[in-house]
């Protein structure tokens, strides 16, 4: 996997319109884990697609009727099987946070990357999320001012209005797979154009 022009290249792309330059061209630097299922606690199918790109039928079940305006979308998804879909290149800011803040900054999807698992907060995510979350974080760090710290999760930034990654993301896991690539790999590089 690469990372070219702020897409990854072994991704499925599924282009959004919710997205908008970041202010004064600003690099990522804060990397935020989210967790969605559509309809809630079902996977698959295409609605977390739809509901990023716009085009979300609130026919097609109950619970769409309260979101199917909504303008959201994260830079990529990772399915259960741990296929990545992205939906708006690292470069751009995506519409992911909402109202949130970082070490006392407002307005988080200025500054970072949305990674949404196709999840819930109430069972685990699979090993083939969490080595498809690691690839792509990989990249994310070698191409864009993100360090460990700057890695939080979307009940963080957002505390009492966002609940997702949930209890069950593994954040030793994830963090001391990521700490273990940070201490075995060559120097950051530049940003590619």
């Amino acid at each position: 996997m690469q990372l070219i022009q702020g897409w990854l290249t072994e991704a499925r792309r599924v282009i959004s319109p919710h997205f908008d330059l970041r202010p004064e061209d600003e690099s990522p630097s804060l990397l935020v884990i989210h967790n969605i299922s559509l309809p809630p606690g079902k996977f698959g199918g295409p609605y977390i697609d739809q509901l990023f790109t716009g085009r979300l039928n609130p026919q097609d079940d109950a619970f769409f009727e309260q979101i199917h305006q909504l303008r959201v979308a994260a830079h990529c998804l990772i399915r259960r099987d741990g296929e990545v879909v992205q939906y708006v290149p690292f470069d751009k800011r995506a519409w992911h946070a909402g109202v949130s803040s970082f070490q006392g900054r407002e307005r988080c999807n200025d500054f970072s990357i949305g990674i949404e698992l196709e999840g819930t907060d109430f069972e685990p995510f699979t090993a083939e999320q969490y080595e498809s979350l690691l690839r792509v974080t990989d990249l994310i760090l070698k191409h864009y001012p993100v360090d460990l710290q700057h890695i939080t999760g979307h009940s963080d930034i957002a505390p009492g209005r966002k609940t997702d990654p949930g209890p069950h993301f593994d954040w030793r896991r994830y963090l001391d797979a990521v700490q273990h690539l940070v201490s075995h790999e060559t120097p950051r590089e530049s940003p590619r154009p």
